[in-house]
């Protein structure tokens, strides 16, 4: 992978902004326009009907409202602008250090991250294995696997 789609992809906090589900770019987005093209346009007046059959169908328009946000793929990655975490400070704490990833900087860890103890765990967690196997190797293990486990 290039350097560019590779940083695109991967957040300085080592999250793989690639699978996050408002990443303009990544199989969240694809699914959800695909699940929207196969039920079609007017699925809406179909669900209704369904929904004296299977009460499921009765909440299908936050069902839809969900899909159509979901497939609008809003954000660009942590290193664009749209990021949906608006108390992280990573990504601008990068920027100016002047480094790709935190576990570059002189300082990491360091208290500016602007993340609650969990995240902030993973934060230092993720950016400790890169620094230990290279952020390509680390990339290749996350790339395919759950954004929220």
């Amino acid at each position: 992978m290039e350097r560019e789609q590779l940083l695109r992809r991967l957040a300085p906090c080592g999250l793989n902004c690639g699978a996050c589900v408002a990443f303009s770019d990544g199989p969240v987005r694809a699914h959800a326009q695909a699940l929207r093209g196969l039920l079609g346009p007017n699925f809406a007046s179909y669900a209704e009907r369904f929904a004296g059959m299977n009460p499921v169908f009765e909440g299908y328009g936050q069902f839809e409202a969900l899909l159509d946000w979901l497939a609008s793929g809003s954000c660009e990655g942590c290193r664009g602008e749209g990021c949906l975490f608006t108390a992280c400070k990573v990504g601008l704490c990068v920027r100016e250090q002047g480094v790709d990833f935190c576990f570059q900087c002189a300082e990491f860890p360091c208290g500016r991250h602007g993340m609650p103890e969990m995240l902030a765990a993973r934060w230092k967690a993720n950016n400790e294995r890169m620094k230990s196997v290279g952020v390509e190797a680390y990339h290749e293990a996350v790339k395919d696997k759950p954004r929220y486990p």
